[in-house]
């Protein structure tokens, strides 16, 4: 591109228009593609601080990786061993998982019931740092205590310090029947991860209590391990199901939640498309302006072309005029949403504050607060696509402009 056609080009930009409906359209472009563009990087900034604050949560309650015997893991220092040997896994411990049911006066509840060995789980899952009251040590062996989330321990009316029975499926048999199981625990902690599922339904207990409960003897459900690098479980799963008795199987976070983080991935493509589309109508608008440029600037056209401007020149002129509407509209997009995005933690709660809302109700969606993770990554994508959308909406009018004849132009002049 030679220097006057970009200088004709910025001109024409410039320039006060015979017609200002056209200077209208332009400004109209712009913001729509600039709408478009802070639509897009805000969208794609919560999608992603979603999907990471929700994966750490899961992860903050949840182990790396599982190995799980059938029924229940007998040999299971042999198997903790195995894994602790694996130069990936950080940490590991036995665990056992059961049903029940807590009951505290008229209040009963279903809960998941877990138990763990305090020391260990701190370092698999951090619960330890979660806890309201109390402390996760404060688990002790034989003194059947418990630890309750937040939640299921505001639905029971119980505090630490009180008394609740635990009912087990695992009956025993009377003269009288098959009768379930009872066992009264002492409230030691009470934790809040964030996310209901958990907060509403986990109970977490020593890990021996939990062996006597539910009538294990020694043995134990499973191996939880944690591991350096979390996006390396399906590798260390794999390697380890190699190494493990045959009767076990292994699981890790990624199976464990795959639906779930398919559908985001899915959600986060889906909102990029749609989201596009202001991005394109603005682009149609350019075409609309061009189209309307290249008729008032008939005459102007004609006199180029017999100073000597090829058909490239004009072309490349007004192509100068649409992309600079685009260039200008995506600057103006990817700063806004950048700022918008970086603040929006102060920025709803603000809105929500005014108008007495709250958008994301905890007792229906696992986070309660709007995040947000503004990636580089996002916005080159963006960016680069506005541009481009930009780009092609200037090829029909410059060329139809390249396309004028000087005679023509200037038959009615």
């Amino acid at each position: 591109m030679q220097p006057y056609e970009l200088f004709i080009g910025l001109r024409y930009t410039r320039a006060k228009r015979r017609n200002h409906f056209i200077s209208f359209i332009s400004l109209i472009s712009m913001m729509g593609i600039g709408l478009g563009v802070m639509a897009l990087i805000v969208v794609l900034s919560v999608m992603n601080g979603f999907q990471k604050e929700i994966r750490a949560r899961i992860l903050g309650v949840t182990p790396h990786l599982q190995v799980i015997g059938d029924g229940q893991l007998d040999d299971w220092k042999q198997v903790l061993k195995t894994v602790e040997a694996h130069p990936e896994i950080r940490a590991a411990a036995p665990y056992v998982n059961g049903q029940g049911m807590l009951s505290l006066g008229e209040n009963v509840e279903g809960v998941m019931v877990r138990g763990i060995l305090p020391d260990a789980e701190q370092k698999l899952t951090g619960v330890g740092d979660k806890m309201k009251k109390g402390a996760l040590n404060d688990l002790k062996a034989g003194e059947f205590g418990i630890v309750l989330g937040v939640d299921l321990a505001r639905a029971m009316g119980t505090r630490v310090g009180d008394s609740v029975l635990l009912i087990t499926p695992q009956g025993q048999f009377t003269p009288a029947g098959m009768m379930p199981r009872l066992k009264q625990f002492h409230v030691v902690g009470i934790f809040e991860i964030g996310m209901s599922p958990y907060d509403n339904s986990l109970a977490l207990i020593h890990l021996n209590d939990a062996q006597k409960l539910y009538r294990l003897g020694n043995a134990v459900t499973g191996i939880s391990g944690s591991l350096h690098n979390l996006d390396l479980a399906p590798q260390v799963s794999f390697e380890l199901s190699q190494s493990v008795p045959q009767d076990t199987f292994l699981t890790d976070w990624t199976r464990q939640n795959a639906n779930y983080f398919a559908v985001v991935a899915m959600e986060k493509k889906m909102m990029f498309i749609i989201l596009s589309l202001i991005v394109l109508v603005a682009a149609f608008n350019i075409v609309s302006t061009l189209v309307m440029a290249v008729t008032d600037k008939q005459a102007d056209i004609a006199i180029l072309r017999t100073l000597g401007a090829s058909p490239k020149s004009i072309m490349q002129i007004f192509m100068v005029q649409g992309m600079l509407i685009g260039l200008i509209g995506m600057g103006l997009g990817v700063l806004g949403g950048m700022l918008l995005a970086l603040n929006i933690g102060t920025i709803v709660p603000f809105i929500e504050n005014l108008f007495g809302v709250h958008f994301l109700a905890k007792e229906f969606y696992y986070i309660s607060e709007l995040p947000s993770d503004l990636q580089k990554g996002d916005v080159f994508v963006v960016a680069g696509m506005s541009f481009l959308i930009s780009l092609f909406a200037t090829l029909y009018p410059s060329w139809r402009a390249a396309k004028i004849q000087p005679a023509e132009a200037l038959r009615y002049e």
